[in-house]
Parts: C-alpha cells; structure tokens; sequence
C-alpha cells in the first residue's frame, strides 16, 4: 500500500506499473485547468488517475486500460479512496476507444506509456512496460482524437524516444509546447523526459531542466517538492 498526499492511499496490481519517480514527475509536470476533465491513456490500476485527484480536488479523470486485473484494481483504489464521483477506469483498449466517451471532450490527456518497442528488451518486459498493444502512433491519434481544441497531451518517456514523439505528435495535429528533461543528478545523462503537446497549437517550445539529487547526492529540492518531503 502506497500512501499518498491528502489521505489518499493507492494499492499497486501484480503486473501494473508501480508508484514510480516517473508517475511522481508526471503529476506534477501536468497543469490541470480549472474542473478538468482528464483522459488517463493506459491508466493501469489508477496511479495518475488518484495522484491527480489528490492533486485538484475539482478535476474528474477517466482511465482507459486494456489489462483486466489492472482495471479491477483501479476500481478498488476508486472505491477505497471515494472518488465514484470524480474518477471512472474503464477496460478497453485505446485504439477503440468506446463510444460514449465523446471525441473532443477532454481537456487535458495524460499517459505514462510503454517505453519498449521490439528487440531483447521488449521481449522481457512486462506487458504494462511494451507497446505491443499502445504504439506511439496509436497513442498520439487516441490523445487528438479526445482533446478539445487547445487541450493538452502530457507524457513522460525515455529521451531516446524524442523524434519519434514530436514526429507522431505533428502526425496528429498535436504541437509540442514544453519539454523538461530529467536527470539524477547534475552530471548524468538525461533519463526521462517529460513532454506536453497542445492540439492545435502554434510553433513555440519551452524547455525546462529538472534534477533528482543534488551534487552531494542527497534529494534535491525539485525531488523533495513532488514527493510533498
């Protein structure tokens, strides 16, 4: 059991992706609007879905994901936390999104995708970790197609996958507008990224810098603000 800010708890399935620093950095790189109405793609058993709840206390968020047990899970973390009004998960997979969920009626999407795509790696991964059934372009179409005009697309991902991303995401009508690159500490290489993408938005991109640990290697101030330390 992981315990959250503002009471709010969240029970992590066998297979699902854990409360991770990615999970973490993601919540707090996406700017809700006012009453948001938020579409978590490939939502797992809930963990974006409650940590944005936990978050804005005015947004509803819906969840769509393909993994069964995943769902269930993300049914019970709704129940324990008693967001029945404010955050629906359902099972389906994102390239058929079911029909009474509206084309263009989210304000933001967000999605903490599957970074593996073929080789040695995918093969070993766990489901929640490959895009077998969540390619990026499938990803990006599912985003455009839900989202308002204007509305926000925000993902976290591997940097190597940069090109890719903004390539997709111009696929779709979707304009990258910030991009903050992660690293662990002031030295290191880039590990993530996190990127949000407006839908039917102008050219122009801001770039941010963010740093989990400090040059002694004890957590920074960027680290200890999301985890609320």
């Amino acid at each position: 059991m992981e315990f959250l800010s503002n009471g709010f708890t969240l029970d992590i399935c066998a297979g699902a992706f854990p409360l991770s620093t990615d999970s973490m950095l993601l919540q707090d790189f996406v700017r809700l609007p006012a009453n948001a109405r938020a579409l978590d793609l490939g939502s797992g058993c809930g963990t974006l879905g409650v940590l944005l709840c936990a978050k804005d206390t005015a947004c509803h968020v819906t969840g769509i994901e393909l993994d069964e047990t995943a769902h269930n899970a993300a049914l019970e973390n709704i129940r324990r936390n008693a967001l029945q009004e404010r955050m629906v998960s359902i099972c389906a997979d994102l390239r058929m999104i079911p029909g009474d969920l509206i084309p263009g009626s989210f304000d933001c999407c967000v999605s903490n995708p599957p970074y593996y795509s073929g080789g040695p790696a995918s093969s070993t991964a766990p489901l929640a970790r490959r895009d077998d059934c969540c390619t990026t372009d499938a990803l990006f179409a599912a985003a455009s197609k839900m989202l308002k005009y204007g509305g926000d697309f925000f993902l976290v991902h591997k940097p190597e996958r940069l090109a890719q991303l903004c390539a997709c995401a111009a696929a779709h009508s979707l304009e990258p507008k910030r991009l903050c690159t992660v690293r662990h500490k002031p030295d290191g290489q880039v590990s993530l990224i996190l990127l949000s993408c407006r839908k039917g938005g102008k050219p122009g991109l801001t770039w941010e810098e963010a740093c989990l640990k400090d040059a002694d290697g004890n957590p920074s101030q960027y680290y200890r603000s999301i985890y609320h330390i």
